[in-house]
């Protein structure tokens, strides 16, 4: 399986970053060793002085697909949870400024929370409110209402260059409110008011 990201989805973090609004979807990709296991603490990398927490709604995929079309697309995916993206600031900025790829501050071990998964037709998908609590302080609200690209549409167009397989997983892109997290922190994700995952920082 792989992990697909989308980056710059929600307006407010563009401009929270300063970055510039894209054209087109952002996408980087996550290898399955970026996942965080259960139960396990995310421990801050040696390599890193300013991880940031990024909360995002994830779709797991299920089923074989290429260049599928929009209107097809709800059929790729039955289940939904949330998760964090967590990205090495200091280092994707020093990156970014020699124009080189991103995946030493958002790929390495450990980088990918994946919350539970629930059935989608629980939920409606264009107004989902997702939450993340820092230390029991609200720190990211998000709602997919407000993504650039919706789901279907990121579906779309990822499979354009990714076939999509049986158990890949998409980010779909962090609102607001992204900051650095710290030894001691505990971090507890929300879905329409369920806890959905709590990650304590090492």
């Amino acid at each position: 399986m792989k992990i697909i990201c989308i980056g710059r989805n929600y307006t407010k973090h563009i401009e929270e970053l300063e970055n510039e609004k894209p054209k087109e979807p952002v996408i980087f990709l996550k290898p399955n060793s970026a996942i965080l296991l259960k139960n396990h603490p995310f421990v801050i990398p040696p390599f890193s002085n300013e991880v940031h927490h990024e909360i995002e709604v994830l779709l797991k995929i299920n089923r074989l697909g290429k260049y599928i079309e929009k209107k097809f697309a709800h059929k790729y995916y039955n289940e939904i949870s949330i998760g964090i993206d967590f990205t090495a600031r200091d280092l994707q900025n020093k990156l970014k400024e020699k124009g080189l790829p991103w995946e030493k501050a958002k790929a390495f071990d450990g980088s990918a929370v994946v919350g539970s998964f629930f059935n989608k037709n629980e939920f409606n998908l264009e107004s989902l409110n997702f939450q993340l609590l820092k230390n029991n302080k609200l720190v990211q609200v998000g709602n997919t209402s407000n993504m650039l690209w919706k789901i279907d549409e990121i579906i779309a167009y990822v499979s354009q260059f990714f076939t999509l397989k049986i158990g890949d997983i998409i980010f779909t892109g962090t609102p607001a409110g992204v900051s650095k997290v710290n030894s001691g922190d505990v971090l507890l994700g929300k879905l329409e008011g369920k806890e959905v995952f709590s990650v304590n920082i090492k």
